[in-house]
């Protein structure tokens, strides 16, 4: 008998001998009776494909929307954050390892279920403005996500997905009417580096984000900058002039600083000096709003006017200490300021 959390998946096709493949991300896992794929919750039984993490929420938290980071996506607002358990991705240094990686059944039954309607429910009872599918990777969870995120917009709350990036073009064409924002973590720029410390390949991110683009949702790019994996100044240029080229100058950057994790402790803290060159970096190569995250303060969070200079919105931590900006644009010289809903009034 399935468990509640044990629904039939989207996007499979049954194949020959009760064989299914998975279409859901970008590892297109071809699964045998009785076999899980990759991320290790969606599981073959006799030919039909099931999630088994259905309203398995093993992280539920109301976030300031900086901290998903998303800086230019109704600043100041709360998001009602969900996660089940399990990833798409083996990431040696991932900070929520515990839960991404499931390694027997049990973490599947850990945490607490929850409908969609529960979900969106608690999140307007909070005074969100948004729900985010987070801290594991929301492609894994699919259906959940979905059913959710349809809700949601009913109830006018916007859908926000923090994720690897590794989906298909036919998920996002699936989720594309109710998703909102992204923010994508471009982990690498080197298909080596994809294939050695992560477990996957390097194209499909950069695909999904150019698709992303495509489909008109709001989108910022993170990237955890790790000594001696991607520090390299040549890469940080070809990540960023990716972003700007492929992107747009407009898309957010985030660069954020390692902290030891997993199975990648033996690894130092990045240097100040590298987070900052990244920085600069992305500046020259046309980037219009760049941060560095995990530092602090010091200005590395504020939104500046890339026209004249001015600090339209000031940040402390994950809060917002002052926002100047009016109707979307820069009050000092006209200049609109890229993203959605930027006027603090805008979600009160």
């Amino acid at each position: 008998m399935k468990t509640n959390q044990e629904r039939e998946a989207f996007l499979y096709q049954k194949l020959n001998e009760n064989k299914v493949q998975c279409n859901l991300c970008a590892h297109r896992c071809v699964i045998n009776p009785g076999k899980k794929g990759i991320c290790k919750v969606r599981e073959n039984c006799v030919g039909i494909l099931y999630t088994k993490v259905y309203g398995r929420t093993v992280a539920k938290n109301i976030d300031p929307i900086e901290k998903k980071p998303l800086y230019h996506f109704y600043p100041g607002s709360k998001a009602y954050s969900i996660a089940t358990p399990g990833c798409n991705f083996h990431c040696r240094f991932c900070q929520n390892w515990d839960i991404s990686q499931p390694i027997n059944d049990e973490i599947l039954k850990s945490g607490q279920e929850a409908t969609p309607e529960q979900i969106v429910l608690d999140a307007k009872q909070a005074e969100c403005q948004s729900i985010a599918y987070t801290y594991t990777e929301p492609t894994i969870f699919f259906e959940y996500s979905y059913d959710t995120a349809r809700m949601a917009h009913e109830e006018g709350l916007k859908n926000i997905y923090v994720t690897n990036g590794y989906m298909t073009h036919e998920m996002l064409e699936m989720i594309n009417p109710y998703l909102d924002a992204v923010n994508v973590d471009l982990k690498a720029f080197r298909d080596e580096t994809y294939r050695r410390i992560i477990g996957a390949r390097l194209q499909p991110v950069l695909d999904s984000l150019k698709k992303i683009k495509q489909l008109g949702i709001w989108l910022e790019v993170t990237s955890l900058i790790i000594p001696g994996v991607n520090d390299d100044p040549h890469e940080i240029r070809d990540m960023a002039n990716f972003v700007a080229t492929e992107l747009g100058v407009d898309v957010p950057w985030h660069i954020s600083r390692f902290f030891p994790a997993y199975k990648m402790k033996e690894v130092p803290y990045t240097p100040l000096q590298t987070l900052l060159m990244a920085k600069e970096i992305g500046f020259e190569a046309g980037l219009r709003y760049v941060y560095t995250g995990n530092l602090g303060n010091n200005g590395n969070l504020d939104t500046v006017c890339p026209k004249c200079g001015q600090v339209l919105i000031e940040r402390s931590n994950f809060g917002i200490v002052k926002n100047n900006i009016k109707d979307d644009c820069c009050p000092n010289c006209g200049k609109e300021i890229a993203g959605v809903g930027l006027s603090l009034n805008s979600h009160n």
